[in-house]
């Protein structure tokens, strides 16, 4: 699983980050997270605002810093 946080390194995508760290630990499971800062990777998965979170390539969220909870939900198949 590849858990992808898409934004530019502002404080509200290092939190998401945090979050997301923290949703994996909470499951232990495995689960890679992987920053993607890069302004035209961004565009191209279809994100117009950050801080976002993408589940293997497909966007989740955009533009809210999503709480562990909600990640853990995402992660379980819940949204």
């Amino acid at each position: 699983m590849n858990i992808q946080i898409l934004g530019t390194g502002c404080p509200k995508c290092k939190q998401l980050e945090a979050n997301a760290h923290a949703a994996v630990a909470e499951l232990g499971i495995e689960a890679a997270v992987e920053k993607i800062t890069e302004i035209d990777r961004i565009m191209d998965m279809g994100v117009m605002v950050t801080p976002a979170l993408a589940l293997d390539g497909t966007v989740k969220s955009a533009g809210k810093i999503l709480t562990k909870d909600q990640i853990i939900a995402i992660l379980k198949g819940g949204n």
